[in-house]
């Protein structure tokens, strides 16, 4: 019976007994998933799927010849590659399993039929593998921390030899559970590209290579050239990546999660993060995603439910986590459905669908419809790829669960579906590596990219492989075809070919620049720098003259923001023409892109050529640029005074476009400062500038006055403060900036102000900084009067310091205070005093802070127990949003309210009970190091704890819950980083079992929950 079972589910999934025995001798780790249930059967899944009419799902592998497939890719033979992964076992199990081999497999349609007959296990020795490509006579693979190439030239799927190991230090710990280093895929340059997510830091370079000759990527794309041996960092920032593809110009884009899904990947360029510090700490601005939209629902619509609409998260795309990017460039789907972005919605169980479009010096990406919605609970979508009839290949890890993994991992799963429009037309077997070089530049421009991509990678590995005479014909060939093609997009690969085989010179690359069409001339900027740049050698000066051309006189914004980008790669005294140039269009002055790549290219140059600087500020026509230029120059006022006060002189007497841009540059470079020497035009730019029209820019005089000690500014700050018929921001920003300076004889004015209703909480923060032992009594006198934020911030004050800790404990053992007032954060920020009386005290009259891993494991049981689906449907949500108000809403956003320190809920995986109690409970499990609690001591006797969201040499800005805080470093006495995230355990400790049931209801609720009417 179980032998006719598994031959029934061969035969449905397509796949022929005897070649494709699954009987193999490798030992597949047993199921630790908790679950008791199965995934759908493969048959059922693809028969339940919906899709648009015409299109079919089948499936192409399943369990038991496929199981937990992580990655795919083709060879030039058609061939499907697969690595399968099993060492992960989960974060809760441990996370890497050094025991367990991964392993590469081989499915092959030797007929043509469209379905896989063969099947190979090409090497079963890999550990902890995230992803393969095939090319150069093998396979890449990335098995952690090591990039290998195990050799196969003769192609008889049998490695050569032991794999090579190309690069390492890529970061392997079983902590970095979200998207390690992974995603390898040839560029239309010849490089082999891959992606690295953003829980560990990676210092990555050749085998016994130095620190100093590798690079460090924490989150973003890298890539490495198989035959120069280089390896560099590409983009830096994103959340988690796990899929890129590059349109039909060249253009690459990458997918993301959680904070935003789709950007286009500029080399150079810093996109932003979900946490952490960027790699650059003057990058100061970082570049936002191109889609124009989220996933998820971010709008407060409780009214939905009176129309028993749909969950409106689901109708937005189905969640923050996408799997997979494809481009779709084949030949089998529909027109409307060619080149539109796809990936694989995690928590939706469909294809996200986004159409891309020019805007402005980049892109802009819409929602279009999404499709191939999936029926299977367990279904986890991997990867997609095109073939080359045309149809999809989708790969299902068969899963419960997501990226966390705390319910362990089902081993014994896995499927690969195909997506088809209809029957593709069998192909008879193939192998382009037999192809002449005539026939492969003709499949250059075939419909389906796939069979460019392939013919490409073939030609570029011959001109290693064949003679010189045989290659010197192949590049006259290419340049012959390009200069009959008539078709655009086979321009561009054509373009592409010539400058992976090598097959032009400088000369001719400047000439290209003058193509009419933009995407070609991005094409030949790109090919020209990385030409005149990869031998370390500087550029020509007719090279140089014709990127200095392009900057002044080039219309497009693409091209602009391609020379941008190629700055990087130009030593740093010879991009100032360029940056000069593109500065002073106004094209683009207010575009989101363009004005930061030029500030990532030029920010190096600037400290060191400050009259340079200035002359970029005084021609600059782009007000963001000159911000940016303005505040890493005033951050060298102590070393050159004298150039900060000529660009001050500048910005006073209007010798530049945006002198305003100026002040917000000094001003946030001055941010955290205590104080600074005068510049000399200062009197006059404070008078001009503090009669601004813009309240911005008089609230910044007002901060840069104290900063330079400036005496009679102080006064009228003291005055505004103070005067009562003024608005309280503009009250509240003047005490900000003058608390910069800490006046010594202030305590009296802000315990006053502590009576004042619109200046109490940032009178509370205020009274923080000076170390009074008379503060805490007089704060508690009056916390009667205080409303919900101001005591909040009252106990968040106290716990800053032992003294005013311990007048705190003492208010809630009198019961002036009750217990449940003091924040699980607020708890840990005493705990962090290490002072044992005080943790003792908290303990007994809080509770404790410290949970061994084994009682977390004990509460989230007990809780899962007690949150039965019987249990939550009697929740009040409306009580539910009030907790989560209270307890979540200053780090979280839930329906678009709340405030986004930590991940955006809306469009998680909150429906999942375990998801909840997992990360609520034990918050710290899975912890980049960059998003870890940092405790300061400072020099004035505080003890702050938060998360660092800026550093420079001067400064650092610490994120807590309660505030974001700049810090002079010179007033740092000490910093320990804990193992600890932002996100402190026992949030559920001081609530009731109702109260508990309420707030886990609200967050796993589909629509929000209006308000109790008060």
């Amino acid at each position: 019976m179980k032998s006719r079972c598994l031959r029934s589910l061969l035969v449905l999934t397509g796949l022929a007994l005897g070649a494709m025995a699954a009987a193999d001798e490798y030992p597949v780790p047993p199921n630790s998933e908790r679950s008791t249930e199965s995934p759908m059967a493969p048959s059922e899944v693809a028969a339940t799927a919906k899709l648009p009419p015409g299109f079919r799902l089948s499936v192409v592998a399943a369990e038991p010849e496929v199981r937990n497939p992580i990655a795919m890719t083709m060879d030039e033979r058609g061939r499907l590659w697969v690595a399968e992964n099993h060492s992960w076992a989960g974060g809760g199990f441990g996370g890497f399993n050094d025991d367990v081999r991964d392993r590469i497999l081989i499915f092959e349609d030797a007929d043509g039929d469209g379905t896989y007959e063969k099947r190979t296990v090409f090497w079963d020795q890999a550990r902890k593998l995230t992803s393969i490509e095939v090319g150069n006579g093998g396979v890449w693979a990335i098995c952690l921390p090591q990039l290998l190439f195990i050799p196969d030239q003769d192609r008889d799927d049998v490695p050569d030899s032991e794999p090579v190991v190309v690069l390492d230090g890529f970061v392997e710990a079983s902590s970095v559970s979200h998207t390690p280093a992974n995603g390898l895929k040839w560029g239309p340059d010849g490089w082999l590209y891959g992606r690295h997510g953003i829980l560990g830091t990676s210092l990555i370079g050749k085998p016994g290579a130095s620190d100093s000759q590798r690079f460090a990527i924490n989150t973003g794309v890298w890539r490495y050239h198989p035959t120069r041996g280089v390896a560099e960092p590409v983009m830096h920032g994103m959340t988690n990546s796990w899929g890129f593809d590059f349109d039909k110009h060249g253009e690459m884009f990458v997918i993301n999660t959680v904070i935003g899904h789709l950007w286009q990947v500029i080399p150079g360029a810093h996109t932003e993060r979900m946490f952490g510090l960027d790699i650059n700490p003057h990058s100061y601005q970082l570049i936002k995603q191109v889609a124009d939209h989220v996933h998820w629902d971010e709008g407060e619509r409780w009214s939905d439910v009176r129309k028993e609409l749909t969950d409106s998260t689901s109708e937005a795309g189905g969640g923050h986590a996408h799997i997979g990017l494809m481009i779709y460039q084949g030949d089998n789907w529909p027109a409307e459905y060619r080149d539109r972005v796809y990936t694989l919605n995690l928590h939706g169980r469909r294809l996200n669908a986004d159409i891309l479009k020019r805007n402005g010096a980049g892109y802009v990406a819409t929602h279009g419809p999404d499709f191939c919605f999936m029926q299977d609970p367990w279904y986890r979508g991997m990867e997609l790829l095109t073939g080359p009839d045309g149809s999809v290949l989708i790969a299902d890890w068969s899963d419960t669960g997501e990226c966390h993994d705390h319910d362990g991992v089902h081993h014994t799963s896995g499927r690969i579906y195909k997506l088809t429009y209809g029957e593709p037309k069998p192909l008879a077997p193939f192998d382009l590596q037999k192809e002449s070089n005539e026939e492969l530049i003709k499949l250059l421009g075939h419909r389906n990219t796939w069979w460019a991509r392939q013919a490409r990678r073939v030609l570029t590995e011959r001109t290693a492989a064949q003679s010189a005479e045989e290659t010197a014909a192949m590049q006259a060939k290419l340049k012959q075809q390009l200069q009959a093609e008539k078709d655009a997009i086979t321009r561009i690969r054509l373009l592409e070919t010539i400058a992976t085989t090598g097959g032009a010179d400088e000369a001719w690359w400047i000439e290209q620049l003058k193509n009419d069409d933009e995407y070609q001339r991005c094409a030949a900027l790109k090919f020209l720098v990385d030409l005149t740049t990869q031998t370390g050698e500087v550029p020509s000066a007719t090279a140089l003259q014709a990127l200095q051309k392009v900057a002044a006189e080039d219309p497009s914004g693409l091209v602009q923001l391609h020379l941008a980008s190629a700055m990087q790669r130009l030593p740093v005294e010879l991009r100032w023409e360029i940056a000069m140039r593109l500065a002073a269009r106004d094209e683009y002055a207010h575009d989101g892109l363009l004005p930061l790549m030029i500030w990532y290219g030029i920010e190096p140059a600037v400290p060191l050529d400050l009259n340079k600087a200035i002359g970029l500020i005084e021609k600059s026509a782009m007000p963001l640029l000159t911000e940016l230029v303005a505040r890493r120059m005033t951050l060298e006022i102590e070393r050159d005074p004298a150039a900060v006060d000529q660009m001050l002189q500048l910005a006073t007497e209007g010798k530049c476009r945006y002198p305003e841009s100026v002040i917000r540059g000094m001003s946030a470079g001055l941010n955290g400062w205590q104080k600074a020497a005068a510049p000399a035009h200062w009197s006059a730019a404070a008078k001009k500038f503090g009669q601004s029209s813009d309240e911005e820019i008089r609230t910044q005089v007002q901060g840069l006055s104290v900063v330079f000690g400036d005496g009679r500014a102080m006064d009228e700050i003291r005055a505004i403060v103070t005067d009562k018929e003024l608005p309280a921001e503009a009250r509240r920003s003047a005490l900000r900036s003058l608390l910069v300076s800490r006046p010594l004889d202030y305590v009296p004015t802000l315990v006053t102000l502590l009576d004042d209703s619109g200046m109490t909480v940032d009178a509370l923060r205020g009274l923080s900084q000076y170390d009074d032992p008379a503060i805490p009594t007089k704060i508690l006198e009056r916390s009667g009067k205080f409303d919900a934020a101001a005591r909040s911030e009252m106990i968040q004050t106290l716990a800053s310091r032992p003294s005013s800790a311990r007048v705190l404990l003492d208010a809630v053992e009198a019961k002036r205070i009750d217990a449940s007032e003091i924040s699980a954060f607020q708890a840990r920020q005493i705990a962090s005093l290490e002072d044992e009386a005080l943790t003792r005290d908290l303990t007994r009259l809080w509770g404790d802070i410290r949970v061994s891993a084994a009682e977390k494991r004990a509460q989230i049981d007990a809780y899962r127990e007690k949150l039965s689906p019987a249990a939550l449907q009697q929740a009040d949500l409306s009580a539910g949003r009030v907790l989560f108000n209270k307890t979540c809403a200053s780090c979280h956003v839930l329906y678009g309210q709340g405030r986004l320190l930590g991940p955006d809920l809306t469009g998680s995986n909150r429906k999942n009970l375990d998801y909840l109690l997992e990360n609520v409970i034990d918050p710290s499990a899975s912890v980049g190091a960059d998003f870890r609690t940092v405790v300061i001591a400072m020099e004035d006797g505080r003890v702050l704890n938060g998360v660092v969201s800026q550093m420079n040499e001067r400064t650092l800005t610490l994120q807590s819950a309660q505030e974001s805080l700049t810090i002079d470093r010179q007033e740092i006495d000490e910093m320990k980083t804990s193992k600890v995230s932002l996100m402190p355990e026992g949030q559920l400790q001081k609530l009731s079992d109702e109260e508990t049931r309420n707030l886990i209801a609200y967050l796993m609720s589909s629509v929000q929950a209006p308000l109790p009417q008060e």
